[in-house]
């Protein structure tokens, strides 16, 4: 029976593959890939030779069909996306709902995600919270900050470091300045960074010291006093 596997890949430090990955990896007929040169990185290192396809934003909508049939002749297909959980603000769930419809077996394993990390470690409320991912850069956004200014729960965003004062200034003028927020950059890695505080001391922090790499915001939900 034909299965696709979900792979989840470090965020950062290689150390964070599991070993049921690397197993999962190696025992695969092919591998579908955000980048394939990325993921051909990692297969190197962890010395796996296998053959890889791109699977990613740009091509997921057109290639499903191509791919389901390779997935139907194959035994085991793995998808892995740059870093972290396919599927996660990554391609995958698409095919994903593609294999189901052709009672293709699907399994995800546990493993890298930013924003799980991100969450705990931020010191907000993490028993009940939202992930929202990327906002929408135009059409919609205004709307969204609206309703989640009014959310109570601990909010999860992910946003690119280009942006990163763009969404704290929006943060600050949608959800107040007092807001508090934790902004993480570069989880698992050598500059590793938790920056926390209310929204304009962060904000400014960021307009002094130029943010780069991948970045985590998580934002305190709204008092309800």
């Amino acid at each position: 029976m034909s299965k696709l596997c979900l792979v989840p890949t470090p965020i950062g430090n290689l150390e964070d593959i599991t070993l049921r990955s690397i197993r999962i990896l190696n025992e695969a007929d092919f591998i579908l890939a955000e980048d394939t040169r990325v993921t051909k990185k990692l297969l190197a290192h962890l010395e796996i030779s296998k053959q890889v396809y791109p699977f990613h934003a740009h091509n997921e909508h057109n290639a499903l069909n191509n791919v389901i049939q390779k997935i139907t002749s194959s035994a085991l297909v793995v998808l892995v996306s740059d870093a972290g959980t396919p599927g996660i603000s990554d391609p995958g769930f698409l095919l994903v709902r593609e294999c189901i419809k052709n009672n293709i077996s699907v399994e995800c394993l546990p493993g890298a995600t930013a924003f799980v990390p991100a969450l705990v470690a931020s010191g907000f409320p993490c028993d009940k919270f939202v992930f929202e991912g990327f906002l929408p850069h135009k059409k919609g956004r205004q709307t969204r900050l609206q309703l989640l200014a009014e959310e109570p729960r601990t909010i999860v965003l992910y946003e690119s470091p280009h942006r990163l004062i763009k969404l704290l200034g929006q943060i600050e003028e949608f959800f107040g300045k007092d807001r508090n927020v934790c902004v993480v950059r570069e989880l698992t890695k050598i500059y590793e960074e938790f920056k926390r505080g209310v929204v304009t001391e962060v904000k400014q922090h960021y307009e002094n010291h130029e943010p780069k790499g991948e970045i985590v915001v998580i934002v305190e939900g709204k008092s309800k006093e």
